[in-house]
């Protein structure tokens, strides 16, 4: 060891700045690991680099690795690399960066920062990630050579007032940095970090795809059998005893970082096992790869089925983030929307600090971005999958992700269009088959200009409304919608390829007028649009009276008593207003907690049936028979049932029918 040996005192800022820096970036102290290995990985891809560009630097670069050593009596752990190594200036100014620039001025830089982003940049560039050793050791040392040269350097710190510098003799060319570990302490989160287990639990966790073996000498098994090995060991073979086995921890295994055509299916379909703890294959797997001003790699998976907890508020989302093949975080939410919470993978930056968090992600341009070609890849593949040969693949995963693609529809503006041609739903136009929207709208009737849709607790329920009859009997098609999302985003969404949304139970719907423009544009329209209309006055007309009167007699519970052109069998069905909000959603805020107002609708009667012109002809007669009130309330009662309403008062409308029942027998 040379004689050289220099001291010097951090500045007094210098250990608050190194406490700002820990306590601010890492809430688990096993990151310590990630990032010395993630340093020795950098410096044997600069050795390989280097060995490549200078013909000069005589080196060995056969077995690039890192190795890890436990020295349980010392309480040391070592991560050594032979790698390009450090000159002493290389040290001072990258090791010891925090030493040097410690000043008051940095200090306040990084308290002075307007957003977390900035004072990030300014963290990273003062060796963090070395400097996290001393979350877990009192003291460390480092110890190097730099490829090319004859003289090596070590450097010590306790990380408190002062670190030492000395120039080192007989040093191989890499760095080994020894960590002096704190005792164990689990409430300070400080494990056992000499143990094998928890070592080799942070390299599969954090470093598993580190391109450069990570190597730590085999614990000896005391309870095996003896070897030939050991045998020759006894009989004094010295290099059994020196050389002890050394286990390789992590795979190497990037599947990302390869070239799709170097990667077999059932390689992408045990990675995928692997991080989503599935036991099927994936439906659809996406790799793909950005060059430019921002490189990543991503591996993406669509799952066969939908896990269990798809609806729970604690499910995790997001995919895994490395950054040059190092793990950064699980469910990094800031790479997918949420109502892609379902899709798996991995993305690794290439261009992105180690210590990034979170917070500093969620406002990052680079990664929104990222996130932006993400989505739409992702989109991209469920449509090759829904264009494709096989219906029945798409039916099943829209089966399984369907109701939350459609949350995307509230929540993601810029892929509206994308999602809508994602949409699959049941219809009146095939009973077994769903449709597609486009489909819908090509077998549009002509002079159509409005997708009809009806909601509903169940296909049985919307088929048997009363609002589907003349949809049915002038065959219209009309979307059924079941989910309870579907009263939300048909609200929200303004129409798919030029055509509005228009919920068969809302608003004025007359398809005479839809069947007149039909016959306008065959050229024989005149005649059966002045009959249509003719026929129209005369009916209001006839009800000019009872309408108004049973409006007043319902006052309570509609806004409007009105002729129906949607009825043909039923006597009356309830419609709301174009922009009522509908008793499904009514409810579904209720149930969340929210007092809405109540909501009063419109009673629609059939002027062609017995039962409507029967109450006609009797209020002509005499409009002061209590009766015909009763009658009304079952009418009423009889609408909001058959919807699938509640009733405003059960035992009253009971009461009624009862009593009507016996007056007619």
């Amino acid at each position: 060891m040379g004689s050289s040996t220099e001291t010097l005192e951090f500045q007094a800022e210098t250990r608050q700045l190194l406490q700002l820096v820990i306590h601010s970036i890492y809430s688990n102290k096993d990151i310590f690991l990630r990032e010395l290995i993630s340093n020795a990985s950098d410096a044997l891809d600069k050795l390989r680099l280097e060995s490549l560009t200078d013909s000069a630097l005589d080196v060995d670069t056969a077995d690039l690795h890192i190795t890890l050593e436990v020295d349980k009596d010392a309480r040391t752990l070592t991560v050594r690399d032979n790698g390009i190594g450090m000159s002493r200036d290389e040290i001072v100014e990258l090791i010891g960066t925090i030493a040097k620039s410690g000043t008051a001025r940095l200090l306040e830089k990084i308290k002075d920062a307007k957003d977390a982003a900035a004072a990030q940049s300014l963290i990273g560039q003062f060796g963090v990630g070395f400097y996290s050793a001393f979350m877990v050791a009192d003291k460390v040392t480092l110890r190097t050579r730099r490829a090319g040269t004859a003289e090596g350097t070590q450097w010590e710190s306790d990380g408190e007032g002062t670190y030492t510098i000395q120039a080192v003799d007989d040093l191989p060319v890499g760095t080994s940095v020894t960590l002096h570990l704190k005792p164990v302490d689990s409430e300070d989160g400080l494990a056992d970090y000499l143990a094998s287990w928890k070592i080799r639990q942070i390299v599969k966790q954090y470093s598993d795809f580190i391109r450069w073996p990570i190597r730590m000498a085999a614990e000896p098994n005391t309870n095996a059998a003896p070897t030939d090995d050991d045998a020759d060991a006894e009989a004094g073979d010295t290099d059994a005893e020196t050389a002890p086995h050394m286990d390789t921890l992590n795979s190497m295994k990037a599947l990302w970082a390869r070239q799709r055509s170097e990667v077999s299916e059932s390689e992408y379909n045990e990675f995928y096992k692997q991080i989503s703890h599935d036991w099927l294959d994936p439906a659809e797997t996406i790799h793909m790869r950005a060059e430019g001003t921002f490189e990543y790699e991503a591996l993406l998976f669509i799952p066969s089925q939908a896990p269990f907890d798809l609806f729970s508020r604690e499910t995790k989302r997001g995919v895994q983030l490395y950054v040059k093949r190092v793990f950064i975080m699980d469910d990094c939410e800031a790479l997918m929307p949420n109502y892609l919470r379902f899709v798996k993978g991995v993305v690794d930056a290439h261009d992105l600090s180690l210590n990034i968090s979170r917070e500093i992600l969620q406002h990052d341009r680079q990664i929104q971005g990222v996130r932006r070609r993400l989505v739409k890849k992702v989109l991209g593949a469920l449509k090759s999958i829904q264009a494709g040969d096989d219906a029945e693949r798409y039916a099943k995963l829209w089966g399984q992700f369907g109701r939350v693609l459609k949350e995307g529809l509230l929540e993601d503006a810029d892929n509206t269009e994308a999602l809508l041609a994602l949409v699959s739903a049941e219809s009146t136009h095939d009973a077994e088959k769903t449709t597609s929207l486009r489909e819908y709208v090509e077998r549009m009737k002509e002079g159509q200009d409005a997708i009809y849709y009806l909601t509903g607790e169940t296909r049985a329920t919307v088929e048997n409304s009363p609002h589907m009859e003349a949809f049915a009997a002038k065959g219209y098609e009309v979307l059924i919608l079941t989910d309870p999302i579907d009263e939300v985003w048909v609200e929200q969404v303004p129409g798919f390829d030029g055509h509005r949304f228009q919920s068969i139970a809302k608003g004025q719907v007359d398809l005479d007028l839809d069947e007149n423009a039909d016959a306008d544009a065959e050229g024989a329209g005149d005649s059966d649009g002045q009959e249509a209309a003719s026929a129209k006055a005369k009916r209001e007309k006839d009800f000019a009276a009872l309408l108004p009167w049973m409006t007043t007699t319902l006052s309570e519970h509609v806004k409007q008593v009105r002729l129906s052109s949607r009825l043909t069998t039923s006597a009356a069905c309830i419609v709301g207003d174009a922009h009522d909000m509908t008793p499904t959603l009514e409810k579904m805020y209720r149930a969340m907690g929210q007092q809405m107002p109540p909501v009063k609708r419109i009673l629609e009667l059939n002027p062609a049936h017995p039962l409507v012109t029967a109450l006609r002809t009797a209020h002509e007669a005499n409009a002061e028979d209590p009766a015909l009130t009763e009658i009304t309330e079952l009418v009423y009662g009889s609408a909001l049932l058959a919807e699938g309403g509640d009733l405003p008062d059960p035992a009253r409308f009971t009461r009624l029918l009862t009593s009507r029942l016996t007056h007619t027998l």
